[in-house]
């Protein structure tokens, strides 16, 4: 399979990152380049498979089996997608933000050659939670890059607006729209062996998220998490029942940080602490161990942020899936012949269309749209999920 495979439902976004990255192969072999720049900047709506493009391009670029490049086969192609080739660097955000301090060592490092004599590659997902200093450093790269390096952002398309415009009219942009269900069923198949009825199910409920489809077809923890948040909006019977909404939901998503983070932080905190001379008995071992307190402290700090933005990240998963519910309930007042949401929970939204009024469902979907907001503006969450599970039980 090609590394375009992974690229779920996107034929004219593979169309054109193919022809460039022929025309790539052409300005290293010295035969033509048409087609190729050095800034890309792939936009979509969350799970259309922005940064798997990007990997994908950035494997093709690397790729050097002769014929079409990207054969996925080749070491170049391997080594790009699994994160372990030499020339390629993904910069994901632990926290919150990208800092300046983590772009200006990334741009220098990017204005070496590359050591397979092909491209410098460098991936930034979230591109849109570069800092304002974060982002000058890298606009003075895009500006002038070496005569090897590709950048390649990836950002959100609902939020065009925080990628800066100079970086942007400085890129090349690739948009992906959201994927089919048929599209993604397909690829749970192919790719991860998921049976056809689990994979039509997961695809379907999916809202179009490549991932959150993977997730849900190969993880019971998620599928019981999902059920669990869809209850919420029929079982709000009593004030009392708002606040244990509350509670489940924001311990669900703290559970969630525990487990991604959790045993990471440790073995991080371990490394770090082996690295700088803790448990050792020659001389100087008592003055480095001394010494080590403030990267350890510096660690906390960072692993403390990407617990926060993993929270926030669950959280943000269910309050979705909360506001897909309402909207099949608005669907559902008004008869129209579109797809559901969530077609599992089709009796529970056609009970709810019975109950509620148009107005107060859309009461209801606005409180779960001001819950997101208010997130995104760090208010506490439990304070934030307290006061939208409070408007839905009053409508």
């Amino acid at each position: 399979m090609s590394v375009w495979s992974q690229v779920v439902g996107q034929p004219d976004a593979v169309a054109v990152l193919t022809t460039a990255a022929s025309a790539a192969r052409g300005l290293v072999e010295g035969t033509g380049g048409a087609g190729m720049t050095h800034a890309w900047l792939f936009t979509g709506p969350p799970g259309s498979g922005r940064s798997t493009a990007a990997r994908a391009f950035a494997a093709a670029l690397q790729c050097t089996t002769p014929g079409e490049p990207g054969c996925g086969e080749c070491q170049g192609c391997h080594t790009a997608l699994s994160g372990t080739h030499a020339d390629v660097r993904l910069v994901v955000p632990e926290g919150l933000s990208i800092s300046v301090a983590e772009m200006r060592a990334l741009v220098q490092t990017s204005a070496r050659r590359p050591t397979g004599g092909r491209w410098q590659v460098v991936i930034i997902a979230d591109a849109d939670r570069l800092t304002e200093g974060a982002a000058n450093a890298l606009l003075k790269a895009v500006e002038e890059p070496p005569e090897r390096t590709v950048f390649l952002l990836c950002a959100p398309s609902d939020h065009p607006d925080d990628v800066s415009v100079t970086i942007r009219s400085r890129c090349r942009a690739i948009g992906l729209r959201t994927p089919s269900a048929a599209a993604i069923a397909e690829v749970l198949r192919l790719r991860d062996g998921v049976d056809a009825e689990t994979a039509e199910w997961a695809a379907s409920v999916s809202g179009g998220h490549v991932g959150r489809a993977r997730r849900l077809a190969t993880d019971d923890a998620a599928r019981a998490r999902r059920a669990k948040v869809l209850r919420i909006p029929l079982n709000l019977r009593r004030l009392s029942d708002v606040f244990d909404a509350a509670d489940d939901l924001v311990k669900a998503a703290e559970t969630d940080a525990v487990e991604v983070s959790g045993t990471r932080d440790e073995a991080e905190k371990e490394a770090l602490k082996t690295a700088l001379g803790h448990g050792g008995t020659g001389k100087g071992a008592a003055t480095a161990t001394r010494g080590s307190a403030g990267a350890i402290k510096e660690l906390e700090k960072r692993q403390k942020s990407r617990a926060t933005r993993t929270q926030r990240d669950a959280l943000d998963l269910a309050l979705v899936d909360l506001a897909g519910f309402y909207r099949d309930v608005l669907v559902t007042h008004a008869g129209a012949a579109v797809d559901l949401n969530h077609p599992d929970q089709a009796e529970g939204a056609a009970q709810a269309a019975r109950s509620w009024t148009p107005e107060s469902t859309l009461r209801r979907l606005e409180a779960v749209l001001a819950c997101r907001e208010a997130l995104e503006q760090n208010v506490k969450p439990r304070i934030a999920v307290e006061a939208m599970i409070t408007a839905l039980h009053f409508g």
